[in-house]
Protein backbone atom coordinates (compact mmCIF):
# COMPACT_ATOMS: atom_id res chain seq x y z
CA UNK A 1 0.00 0.00 0.00
CA UNK A 2 1.59 3.26 -1.10
CA UNK A 3 2.02 6.73 1.14
CA UNK A 4 -0.62 5.01 3.58
CA UNK A 5 0.41 8.24 6.25
CA UNK A 6 -0.40 10.34 3.62
CA UNK A 7 -4.26 8.84 2.76
CA UNK A 8 -4.27 8.36 6.94
CA UNK A 9 -3.68 12.12 7.42
CA UNK A 10 -5.86 13.17 4.40
CA UNK A 11 -9.04 11.12 5.92
CA UNK A 12 -8.60 12.41 8.89
CA UNK A 13 -8.07 16.06 8.44
CA UNK A 14 -11.28 15.52 6.11
CA UNK A 15 -13.57 14.87 8.69
CA UNK A 16 -12.36 16.18 11.81
CA UNK A 17 -12.03 19.55 9.99
CA UNK A 18 -8.42 20.54 10.91
CA UNK A 19 -5.09 19.51 10.68
CA UNK A 20 -3.31 16.75 12.28
CA UNK A 21 -1.36 18.43 14.93
CA UNK A 22 1.36 15.33 14.76
CA UNK A 23 3.39 13.92 11.97
CA UNK A 24 2.17 10.43 11.20
CA UNK A 25 4.76 7.28 10.55
CA UNK A 26 2.64 4.17 8.97
CA UNK A 27 3.77 0.99 8.49
CA UNK A 28 4.83 1.28 4.98
CA UNK A 29 7.61 3.83 6.19
CA UNK A 30 5.57 6.64 4.46
CA UNK A 31 5.30 10.19 6.84
CA UNK A 32 3.10 12.97 6.60
CA UNK A 33 1.72 16.06 9.06
CA UNK A 34 3.50 18.77 10.00
CA UNK A 35 7.36 18.93 10.90
CA UNK A 36 9.02 19.24 13.99
CA UNK A 37 6.59 17.56 16.15
CA UNK A 38 6.41 14.33 17.40
CA UNK A 39 5.54 11.54 15.17
CA UNK A 40 2.99 8.87 15.75
CA UNK A 41 3.98 5.76 14.69
CA UNK A 42 1.21 3.45 13.43
CA UNK A 43 3.25 0.00 13.10
CA UNK A 44 0.99 -2.25 12.15
CA UNK A 45 -2.24 -1.40 10.53
CA UNK A 46 -3.96 -3.96 12.91
CA UNK A 47 -3.94 -0.86 15.30
CA UNK A 48 -6.67 0.55 12.74
CA UNK A 49 -8.77 -2.43 13.24
CA UNK A 50 -8.33 -2.28 16.52
CA UNK A 51 -9.89 1.09 16.82
CA UNK A 52 -12.88 -0.30 14.06
CA UNK A 53 -13.75 -2.46 16.22
CA UNK A 54 -13.80 -0.94 19.62
CA UNK A 55 -14.06 3.24 18.69
CA UNK A 56 -12.95 5.72 21.91
CA UNK A 57 -9.99 5.20 24.29
CA UNK A 58 -9.96 1.69 24.37
CA UNK A 59 -9.35 0.32 21.25
CA UNK A 60 -6.56 3.23 21.21
CA UNK A 61 -5.52 1.73 24.42
CA UNK A 62 -4.97 -1.52 23.03
CA UNK A 63 -3.37 -0.29 19.95
CA UNK A 64 -0.62 1.40 22.58
CA UNK A 65 -0.09 -1.71 24.95
CA UNK A 66 -0.05 -4.35 22.09
CA UNK A 67 3.04 -1.75 20.57
CA UNK A 68 1.18 -1.85 17.27
CA UNK A 69 0.99 2.49 18.20
CA UNK A 70 4.03 3.94 19.32
CA UNK A 71 5.26 7.84 19.57
CA UNK A 72 8.53 8.92 18.14
CA UNK A 73 9.73 11.90 20.17
CA UNK A 74 8.70 13.68 22.95
CA UNK A 75 6.00 11.47 24.65
CA UNK A 76 4.65 14.48 26.71
CA UNK A 77 4.15 16.76 24.10
CA UNK A 78 2.50 14.24 21.83
CA UNK A 79 -0.10 13.43 24.58
CA UNK A 80 -0.52 17.40 24.76
CA UNK A 81 -1.34 17.65 21.32
CA UNK A 82 -3.40 14.65 20.76
CA UNK A 83 -5.85 15.26 23.95
CA UNK A 84 -6.67 18.93 22.68
CA UNK A 85 -7.59 17.24 19.39
CA UNK A 86 -8.63 14.11 19.54
CA UNK A 87 -10.23 12.45 22.98
CA UNK A 88 -10.57 15.74 25.55
CA UNK A 89 -14.09 17.40 25.84
CA UNK A 90 -13.04 19.63 29.14
CA UNK A 91 -16.13 20.23 31.22
CA UNK A 92 -18.66 19.67 28.42
CA UNK A 93 -19.91 16.55 28.71
CA UNK A 94 -22.54 16.86 25.43
CA UNK A 95 -19.65 17.49 23.19
CA UNK A 96 -18.23 14.49 21.49
CA UNK A 97 -14.32 14.47 21.51
CA UNK A 98 -12.65 14.58 18.64
CA UNK A 99 -12.25 10.92 18.43
CA UNK A 100 -15.66 10.14 18.66
CA UNK A 101 -16.68 12.31 15.82
CA UNK A 102 -14.29 11.03 13.85
CA UNK A 103 -15.75 7.65 14.13
CA UNK A 104 -19.33 8.89 14.16
CA UNK A 105 -18.90 10.83 10.63
CA UNK A 106 -17.35 7.63 9.34
CA UNK A 107 -20.54 5.68 9.82
CA UNK A 108 -22.33 8.59 8.47
CA UNK A 109 -24.07 8.25 4.57
CA UNK A 110 -22.93 11.38 3.86
CA UNK A 111 -19.33 10.68 4.77
CA UNK A 112 -19.84 6.55 3.70
CA UNK A 113 -16.98 6.91 1.20
CA UNK A 114 -14.37 7.97 3.93
CA UNK A 115 -15.38 4.88 5.99
CA UNK A 116 -14.94 2.65 3.29
CA UNK A 117 -11.10 4.29 2.68
CA UNK A 118 -10.11 3.87 6.54
CA UNK A 119 -11.73 0.12 6.18
CA UNK A 120 -9.23 -0.52 2.81
CA UNK A 121 -6.69 0.54 4.86
CA UNK A 122 -7.09 -1.13 7.62
CA UNK A 123 -7.37 -3.85 5.98
CA UNK A 124 -10.17 -6.96 6.51
CA UNK A 125 -9.72 -9.02 9.30
CA UNK A 126 -11.49 -9.81 12.43
CA UNK A 127 -11.15 -7.57 15.62
CA UNK A 128 -7.63 -8.21 17.45
CA UNK A 129 -7.54 -10.17 20.38
CA UNK A 130 -6.97 -7.57 23.49
CA UNK A 131 -3.60 -7.70 25.24
CA UNK A 132 -3.31 -10.24 28.08
CA UNK A 133 -2.45 -7.40 30.28
CA UNK A 134 -5.88 -6.12 29.68
CA UNK A 135 -8.07 -6.84 33.16
CA UNK A 136 -10.96 -8.95 32.23
CA UNK A 137 -14.54 -7.25 31.46
CA UNK A 138 -16.44 -9.43 33.75
CA UNK A 139 -14.54 -9.52 37.04
CA UNK A 140 -16.75 -11.54 39.00
CA UNK A 141 -19.02 -10.62 42.17
CA UNK A 142 -20.55 -7.03 43.08
CA UNK A 143 -18.67 -3.70 42.78
CA UNK A 144 -16.31 -3.13 45.63
CA UNK A 145 -16.88 -6.42 47.38
CA UNK A 146 -13.86 -7.48 49.71
CA UNK A 147 -13.52 -10.51 47.02
CA UNK A 148 -13.99 -8.39 43.94
CA UNK A 149 -11.54 -5.34 45.35
CA UNK A 150 -8.61 -7.99 46.40
CA UNK A 151 -8.63 -9.39 42.83
CA UNK A 152 -8.78 -5.33 41.32
CA UNK A 153 -5.75 -5.08 43.54
CA UNK A 154 -3.77 -7.94 43.02
CA UNK A 155 -4.01 -6.94 39.34
CA UNK A 156 -2.25 -3.96 40.25
CA UNK A 157 0.53 -4.65 42.85
CA UNK A 158 0.64 -7.62 42.17
CA UNK A 159 3.32 -6.99 39.55
CA UNK A 160 6.35 -8.03 40.81
CA UNK A 161 7.90 -5.76 43.50
CA UNK A 162 10.91 -5.70 41.90
CA UNK A 163 9.65 -3.96 39.09
CA UNK A 164 7.86 -0.96 41.44
CA UNK A 165 11.40 -0.53 42.93
CA UNK A 166 12.79 0.37 39.32
CA UNK A 167 9.65 2.83 38.79
CA UNK A 168 9.52 4.30 42.70
CA UNK A 169 13.15 4.48 44.02
CA UNK A 170 13.96 3.59 47.15
CA UNK A 171 11.44 5.18 49.07
CA UNK A 172 9.04 2.54 47.63
CA UNK A 173 5.98 5.42 48.20
CA UNK A 174 3.33 5.26 45.41
CA UNK A 175 1.27 8.16 46.41
CA UNK A 176 2.30 11.51 45.73
CA UNK A 177 5.33 13.55 46.90
CA UNK A 178 5.68 16.73 48.78
CA UNK A 179 8.69 18.68 47.31
CA UNK A 180 10.71 21.72 48.68
CA UNK A 181 11.29 22.35 45.01
CA UNK A 182 11.61 20.85 41.92
CA UNK A 183 15.21 20.22 42.32
CA UNK A 184 14.43 18.40 45.13
CA UNK A 185 15.30 14.20 44.60
CA UNK A 186 12.25 12.22 44.47
CA UNK A 187 13.26 10.54 47.64
CA UNK A 188 13.57 13.64 49.39
CA UNK A 189 10.27 14.58 48.35
CA UNK A 190 8.91 10.66 49.34
CA UNK A 191 10.00 11.70 53.23
CA UNK A 192 8.98 14.63 53.02
CA UNK A 193 5.51 13.72 52.83
CA UNK A 194 5.90 10.47 54.96
CA UNK A 195 6.68 13.36 58.00
CA UNK A 196 3.76 15.95 56.59
CA UNK A 197 1.35 13.06 57.26
CA UNK A 198 2.66 12.40 60.41
CA UNK A 199 3.02 16.17 61.92
CA UNK A 200 -0.42 16.70 60.58
CA UNK A 201 -1.77 13.41 62.94
CA UNK A 202 0.35 14.71 65.52
CA UNK A 203 2.08 11.34 66.29
CA UNK A 204 3.97 10.96 70.02
CA UNK A 205 5.47 7.86 71.29
CA UNK A 206 3.01 5.01 72.16
CA UNK A 207 0.13 6.05 70.31
CA UNK A 208 -1.62 3.16 68.04
CA UNK A 209 -1.80 4.21 64.16
CA UNK A 210 -3.78 2.44 61.59
CA UNK A 211 -3.00 2.76 57.87
CA UNK A 212 -4.94 1.74 55.30
CA UNK A 213 -3.95 0.61 51.98
CA UNK A 214 -0.21 0.67 53.52
CA UNK A 215 1.72 -0.37 50.67
CA UNK A 216 5.37 -1.48 50.82
CA UNK A 217 5.27 -0.16 54.72
CA UNK A 218 6.73 3.13 54.43
CA UNK A 219 4.46 4.97 56.20
CA UNK A 220 4.39 2.52 59.04
CA UNK A 221 7.92 2.24 58.76
CA UNK A 222 8.53 6.41 59.27
CA UNK A 223 5.87 6.76 61.70
CA UNK A 224 7.12 3.58 63.98
CA UNK A 225 11.10 4.64 63.79
CA UNK A 226 10.75 8.46 64.00
CA UNK A 227 7.32 9.06 66.34
CA UNK A 228 7.63 6.02 68.41
CA UNK A 229 4.54 4.53 67.45
CA UNK A 230 2.71 1.08 66.97
CA UNK A 231 1.64 0.69 63.28
CA UNK A 232 -1.14 -1.52 61.72
CA UNK A 233 -0.60 -1.43 58.16
CA UNK A 234 -3.23 -3.22 56.07
CA UNK A 235 -3.06 -3.99 52.19
CA UNK A 236 -5.26 -6.17 50.07
CA UNK A 237 -1.80 -7.42 48.49
CA UNK A 238 -0.04 -10.61 49.10
CA UNK A 239 3.39 -9.19 47.14
CA UNK A 240 2.96 -5.81 49.02
CA UNK A 241 2.73 -7.11 52.68
CA UNK A 242 5.84 -9.79 52.14
CA UNK A 243 7.72 -6.84 50.92
CA UNK A 244 6.85 -4.65 54.14
CA UNK A 245 7.10 -7.47 56.55
CA UNK A 246 10.60 -7.85 55.09
CA UNK A 247 11.35 -4.14 55.82
CA UNK A 248 10.28 -4.12 59.07
CA UNK A 249 12.22 -7.34 60.33
CA UNK A 250 15.47 -5.60 59.12
CA UNK A 251 14.63 -2.46 60.64
CA UNK A 252 14.62 -3.89 64.12
CA UNK A 253 11.07 -2.90 64.13
CA UNK A 254 8.67 -5.80 63.85
CA UNK A 255 7.71 -5.83 67.63
CA UNK A 256 6.00 -2.11 67.17
CA UNK A 257 4.61 -2.80 63.62
CA UNK A 258 2.05 -5.60 62.33
CA UNK A 259 1.45 -5.28 58.05
CA UNK A 260 -1.96 -7.88 57.56
CA UNK A 261 -3.49 -8.56 54.24
CA UNK A 262 -6.98 -7.28 55.37
CA UNK A 263 -9.72 -5.32 53.97
CA UNK A 264 -10.88 -1.90 56.06
CA UNK A 265 -14.38 -3.65 56.34
CA UNK A 266 -12.64 -6.45 58.22
CA UNK A 267 -10.46 -4.27 60.77
CA UNK A 268 -11.90 -4.78 64.24
CA UNK A 269 -9.53 -4.07 66.76
CA UNK A 270 -9.76 -0.20 67.11
CA UNK A 271 -9.67 2.37 68.54
CA UNK A 272 -6.44 3.81 67.20
CA UNK A 273 -5.09 7.18 68.11
CA UNK A 274 -4.78 7.72 64.05
CA UNK A 275 -5.32 7.00 60.76
CA UNK A 276 -3.59 7.24 57.53
CA UNK A 277 -4.79 6.77 54.17
CA UNK A 278 -2.92 7.53 51.55
CA UNK A 279 -3.95 6.76 48.31
CA UNK A 280 -6.14 4.53 48.87
CA UNK A 281 -9.91 6.24 49.01
CA UNK A 282 -9.85 5.87 44.85
CA UNK A 283 -10.04 2.20 44.84
CA UNK A 284 -13.20 2.51 47.56
CA UNK A 285 -15.44 3.45 45.02
CA UNK A 286 -18.73 6.34 45.35
CA UNK A 287 -21.13 3.37 46.35
CA UNK A 288 -18.96 2.63 49.06
CA UNK A 289 -17.82 5.70 50.46
CA UNK A 290 -20.08 6.51 52.61
CA UNK A 291 -19.25 2.99 54.56
CA UNK A 292 -15.60 3.64 54.07
CA UNK A 293 -16.02 7.01 55.88
CA UNK A 294 -18.10 5.49 58.66
CA UNK A 295 -15.23 2.56 59.37
CA UNK A 296 -12.59 4.76 59.49
CA UNK A 297 -14.68 6.95 62.16
CA UNK A 298 -15.78 4.00 64.49
CA UNK A 299 -11.77 2.94 64.72
CA UNK A 300 -10.39 5.99 65.49
CA UNK A 301 -11.10 6.89 69.13
CA UNK A 302 -12.50 10.05 70.00
CA UNK A 303 -10.28 13.40 69.78
CA UNK A 304 -8.48 10.94 66.92
CA UNK A 305 -7.16 12.63 63.31
CA UNK A 306 -7.55 10.94 60.16
CA UNK A 307 -5.37 12.00 57.40
CA UNK A 308 -7.12 10.78 53.96
CA UNK A 309 -5.04 11.68 50.71
CA UNK A 310 -6.55 11.35 47.78
CA UNK A 311 -6.44 12.11 44.23
CA UNK A 312 -9.73 14.12 43.30
CA UNK A 313 -11.44 14.74 39.55
CA UNK A 314 -12.78 17.84 38.62
CA UNK A 315 -16.76 18.49 39.43
CA UNK A 316 -18.83 17.66 36.23
CA UNK A 317 -22.31 20.04 35.51
CA UNK A 318 -23.92 16.90 35.17
CA UNK A 319 -22.27 14.37 38.05
CA UNK A 320 -24.85 11.27 36.49
CA UNK A 321 -22.78 12.01 33.57
CA UNK A 322 -19.07 10.76 34.95
CA UNK A 323 -17.40 7.68 33.32
CA UNK A 324 -14.49 6.19 34.26
CA UNK A 325 -11.65 6.42 32.01
CA UNK A 326 -11.34 2.98 29.87
CA UNK A 327 -8.07 2.79 29.66
CA UNK A 328 -7.39 3.38 33.16
CA UNK A 329 -10.30 0.75 34.45
CA UNK A 330 -8.89 -2.34 31.93
CA UNK A 331 -5.49 -1.45 32.75
CA UNK A 332 -4.35 -0.22 35.46
CA UNK A 333 -7.06 0.64 38.65
CA UNK A 334 -9.63 -1.85 37.67
CA UNK A 335 -13.36 -0.49 39.33
CA UNK A 336 -11.32 2.94 40.54
CA UNK A 337 -13.14 5.88 41.14
CA UNK A 338 -12.41 9.70 41.17
CA UNK A 339 -14.88 11.83 43.09
CA UNK A 340 -14.73 15.56 43.66
CA UNK A 341 -12.80 16.87 46.56
CA UNK A 342 -16.04 18.25 47.78
CA UNK A 343 -18.06 15.53 47.58
CA UNK A 344 -15.23 13.72 49.63
CA UNK A 345 -15.26 16.11 52.54
CA UNK A 346 -19.17 15.92 52.41
CA UNK A 347 -18.84 12.35 52.77
CA UNK A 348 -16.30 12.52 55.87
CA UNK A 349 -18.65 15.11 57.63
CA UNK A 350 -21.64 13.00 57.30
CA UNK A 351 -19.94 10.05 58.52
CA UNK A 352 -19.11 12.23 62.08
CA UNK A 353 -15.78 13.93 61.30
CA UNK A 354 -14.92 17.76 61.80
CA UNK A 355 -13.05 18.60 58.61
CA UNK A 356 -10.00 20.94 59.98
CA UNK A 357 -8.06 21.25 56.92
CA UNK A 358 -7.64 20.76 53.34
CA UNK A 359 -4.51 20.81 51.57
CA UNK A 360 -3.90 20.80 47.83
CA UNK A 361 -0.95 19.01 46.32
CA UNK A 362 -1.68 19.35 42.16
CA UNK A 363 1.66 20.46 41.19
CA UNK A 364 3.33 18.07 43.72
CA UNK A 365 1.63 14.93 41.92
CA UNK A 366 2.60 16.19 38.43
CA UNK A 367 6.61 16.11 39.37
CA UNK A 368 6.28 12.86 40.87
CA UNK A 369 4.46 11.13 38.52
CA UNK A 370 7.34 12.49 35.76
CA UNK A 371 10.24 11.45 38.31
CA UNK A 372 8.49 7.99 38.08
CA UNK A 373 8.43 8.28 34.37
CA UNK A 374 11.92 8.98 34.05
CA UNK A 375 13.04 5.84 36.52
CA UNK A 376 11.07 3.83 34.15
CA UNK A 377 12.56 5.05 31.14
CA UNK A 378 16.40 4.49 32.77
CA UNK A 379 15.33 1.04 33.69
CA UNK A 380 13.26 0.30 30.13
CA UNK A 381 14.63 -3.11 29.35
CA UNK A 382 14.72 -4.60 32.79
CA UNK A 383 11.25 -2.99 33.55
CA UNK A 384 10.20 -5.14 30.27
CA UNK A 385 11.81 -8.29 31.49
CA UNK A 386 10.15 -8.15 34.88
CA UNK A 387 6.73 -7.48 33.83
CA UNK A 388 6.41 -7.62 29.99
CA UNK A 389 6.58 -5.05 26.96
CA UNK A 390 2.85 -4.17 27.23
CA UNK A 391 3.02 -3.94 30.84
CA UNK A 392 5.75 -1.60 30.98
CA UNK A 393 3.54 0.36 28.14
CA UNK A 394 0.78 0.80 30.29
CA UNK A 395 2.91 2.07 32.91
CA UNK A 396 4.89 4.76 30.88
CA UNK A 397 1.12 6.07 28.73
CA UNK A 398 -0.38 6.27 32.38
CA UNK A 399 2.01 7.87 34.13
CA UNK A 400 2.67 10.43 31.37
CA UNK A 401 -0.77 11.05 30.78
CA UNK A 402 -1.97 11.46 34.24
CA UNK A 403 1.35 13.61 34.81
CA UNK A 404 0.03 16.06 32.06
CA UNK A 405 -3.83 15.73 33.61
CA UNK A 406 -2.26 17.36 37.24
CA UNK A 407 -0.47 19.87 35.60
CA UNK A 408 -3.58 21.05 33.00
CA UNK A 409 -5.60 20.63 36.18
CA UNK A 410 -7.90 18.65 34.89
CA UNK A 411 -7.26 16.33 38.62
CA UNK A 412 -5.63 16.95 41.50
CA UNK A 413 -5.05 15.37 44.73
CA UNK A 414 -5.41 16.61 48.37
CA UNK A 415 -4.72 16.01 51.79
CA UNK A 416 -7.88 16.12 54.13
CA UNK A 417 -7.36 16.03 57.87
CA UNK A 418 -10.52 15.08 59.96
CA UNK A 419 -11.22 14.55 63.51
CA UNK A 420 -13.34 12.46 66.00
CA UNK A 421 -14.32 15.56 67.68
CA UNK A 422 -15.85 14.59 71.01
CA UNK A 423 -18.49 15.87 72.44
CA UNK A 424 -16.74 18.14 74.77
CA UNK A 425 -15.84 20.30 71.32
CA UNK A 426 -11.80 20.26 72.22
CA UNK A 427 -10.49 19.28 69.10
CA UNK A 428 -6.64 18.83 70.12
CA UNK A 429 -5.80 20.95 67.35
CA UNK A 430 -3.92 24.31 68.01
CA UNK A 431 -5.24 27.59 67.21
CA UNK A 432 -2.93 27.91 64.07
CA UNK A 433 -2.46 24.35 62.50
CA UNK A 434 0.27 25.11 59.62
CA UNK A 435 1.78 28.66 58.47
CA UNK A 436 1.36 29.41 54.27
CA UNK A 437 3.70 30.84 52.83
CA UNK A 438 4.24 31.50 48.71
Amino acid sequence: MADAAGRLTALAEQVLGAPLPVRLRAWDRSESGPPGTPVLVIRRRRALRRLLWKPGELGLARAWVAGDLDVDGDLYEALDLLSGSFWERGEDTTRPSGLTALLSALRDPGTRAAGIELIKIAGAGLPPSPPPEEAARTRGGRLHTPRRDKAAISHHYDVGNTFYERVLGPSMVYSCAYWESPGSTLEEAQQAKLDLVCRKLALEPGQRLLDVGCGWGSMVLHAAREYGVSAVGITLSEEQAAYARKRIAEAGLADRIEVRVQDYRETFDGPFDAISSIGMAEHVGSARYAEYAAELYGLLKPGGRLLNHQIARRPLTDEGAYEVDEFIDRYVFPDGELAPVGRTVGQLERAGFEVRDVEALREHYALTLRRWVANLETHWDEAVRLSSPGRARVWRLYMAASALSFERNRIGVNQVLAVRTPESGASGLPLRTREWRS
